[in-house]
């Protein structure tokens, strides 16, 4: 944490999941006409988050946008045409604005896209980047698990040339507590909650596009679970309807939700845009329960090194399957495939 940090630190404060329509960009004319949608978004976003920051207070001090919320996803695209089309530069006009945003509102704002990297042309990344609000990023985190794209596990080794192993996991120290990012079904992947966890992580910030249901579907789950296995609030951001893919918009809209550190929910939206899921973040609290000798403090009573030998001596997916620039989506599926035959053939599946 900085010094300024440490000298502004809460203990509490509010933080809302911003529950926003998403229109997707892949049937726009072409790239300009996608530029255009993206900033219409961002102008959107802006009025959202001042007009919020209004509404709850000014204790409103962190917001959680969901996953890709300026442009949808590739639906089939090729990767160069999505660069083009949707993927922003870090230095670019559209992370600029947003950082705008988080300055005008005096908040942490933490957007999902995807994103360009200077050192790996002609792929993107799926990241989370959170802006303090005085405008400066405090958080990239690039999503680590993906179906259809490439992330920095792919071209592991180059990546970690570029960027080292504490790019894989970071956490930001700031003044309303220690954040971190996880995007979409990561979720479900407990490794990279605990992994972020484990570098001392208290409020993790979950942007997605998902399915609500009455239902306790497996994201919803999850939620609960990361939440008490990690002694950490869970912000969840979901859509309000994604429009323009084909699907019925409504298919990812709705639950937006707050979990605390004991894996209660302590706000939920119903569907629809909405600001309903916000409540107070009670660092004090966390870190109480946190340092407290008890059966249920889940985090200080892990033995990793019982586990340290499995994970060390095992690979399913494989790293450093891609090469930028040569990748196509079916690769992605091929890649999964090839790991379902050897682990059944190894008798493990």
């Amino acid at each position: 944490m900085s010094r300024d940090a440490a000298e502004g630190a809460v203990t509490a404060f509010r933080a809302v999941a911003l529950q926003t329509a998403c229109h997707a960009v892949n049937r726009a004319d072409d790239t300009a006409a996608s530029r255009d949608m993206i900033r219409t978004a961002i102008d959107r976003v802006r009025e959202q988050v001042v007009a919020t920051k209004r509404f709850v207070g000014p204790d409103l001090r962190l917001v959680v946008l969901p996953e890709y919320l300026l442009t949808g996803h590739p639906i089939g695209e090729p990767v160069p045409e999505w660069c083009e089309r949707a993927a922003l530069a870090p230095g670019g006009p559209e992370y600029a604005r947003l950082a705008e945003i988080a300055g005008d509102a005096g908040v942490f704002l933490c957007v999902n896209g995807y994103e360009l990297d200077e050192h790996f042309p002609g792929v993107y990344f799926q990241a989370s980047v959170v802006f303090d609000p005085r405008g400066e990023v405090v958080l990239r985190y690039r999503r680590l698990n993906s179906m259809f794209a490439v992330t920095p596990h792919d071209i592991l080794d180059d990546y970690l040339s570029v960027y080292g192993e504490d790019a894989l996991f970071p956490v930001a120290r700031t003044e309303i507590g220690t954040l971190a990012a996880i995007a979409s079904e990561e979720i479900l992947f407990p490794e990279v909650a605990r992994c972020l966890a484990m570098r001392g992580a208290e409020v993790f910030l979950h942007s997605s596009s998902e399915v609500c249901s009455a239902l306790l579907s497996p994201k919803n789950v999850a939620k609960l679970a990361r939440a008490v296995e990690n002694g950490a609030y869970v912000v969840s951001a979901n859509t309000a309807g994604l429009y323009g893919t084909g699907l019925p918009p409504e298919s990812g809209d709705g639950g937006s939700q707050i979990v605390d550190h004991r894996g209660i929910v302590i706000a939920k939206a119903g569907q629809g845009e909405s600001m309903a899921a916000n409540a107070e973040i009670d660092l004090a609290a966390l870190r109480r329960a946190r340092r407290t000798p008890e059966m249920m403090n889940l985090l200080p009573r892990q033995r990793f090194e019982l586990y340290a030998p499995s994970y060390a001596g095992t690979s399913f997916y494989p790293p450093d399957s891609v090469r930028p620039g040569e990748i196509s989506r079916e690769h992605f599926a091929a890649t999964q495939r090839q790991v379902i035959e050897r682990l059944s053939a190894d008798g493990l599946i």
